[in-house]
């Protein structure tokens, strides 16, 4: 089983992809953490990558996919979906989508970390809260667009560990009951989509958290 974790900066996605490990251990199930590659590229550089340096990096985080023990359930700290959003933002190149998106359809679950969480500095990879709405829709739009179904996890500490295993449980029960995978929110258990152009809206997205929280 393979699980991706998505999100713009600063919204929890290696803490969460590291709880998910220590969860499933707990479970006595062996899990293995696929780290993000951009975060040790960029120690090692001393810089973040230049454009023609973003397919190496979308392609070395597939490949440590790839290579994970066999057995294992997999958790990806991003994906080269990822790197493809950021070449697009930052750089005007949609190349890479492609070949991310055909990766991105290997992964059982799909989680993508919500805008509730405060935005913190981290050095060299972190552009700026401004940054974190247009990274989400790009994502968004990049699943919805190609049919790939995801769910959206927030809430804060053990809460959102607590909401993105109740994701997977979700949909691996409807994956058994219809065969298909659907798009869901981290709370509920009825497929559903955005239906604003104005989906990374962080009031927005607090209005629906806040509402799923009373169901």
């Amino acid at each position: 089983m393979k699980i991706a974790l998505l999100g713009a900066e600063s919204t929890g996605k290696t803490e969460l992809a590291q709880a998910l490990v220590r969860h499933l251990h707990t479970q006595g199930r062996p899990a293995h953490l696929v780290p993000e590659v951009l975060r040790e590229w960029c120690h090692r550089q001393g810089r973040t990558p230049q454009p023609h340096e973003q397919a190496t990096i979308a392609h070395e985080q597939a490949q440590r996919v790839v290579s994970a023990p066999p057995g294992a359930v997999v958790v990806a700290d991003t994906t080269p979906l990822m790197t493809a959003v950021y070449s697009d933002l930052l750089f005007a190149d949609r190349s890479l989508y492609p070949m991310a998106l055909a990766h991105q359809r290997s992964y059982h679950f799909t989680l993508l970390t919500g805008l509730d969480l405060p935005w913190v500095a981290d050095g060299l990879q972190r552009d700026g809260p401004h940054v974190r709405e247009p990274v989400d829709a790009l994502v968004r739009a990049a699943l919805m667009g190609a049919g790939i179904g995801f769910h959206t996890i927030y809430g804060h500490g053990n809460a959102r560990l607590f909401n993105a295993a109740n994701a997977i449980e979700i949909e691996a029960n409807n994956y058994k009951l219809t065969g298909a995978k659907g798009t869901f929110d981290s709370k509920s258990a009825t497929p559903w989509r955005w239906s604003c152009d104005k989906c990374s809206d962080p009031d927005c997205e607090h209005q629906l958290f806040a509402g799923l929280l009373t169901r």
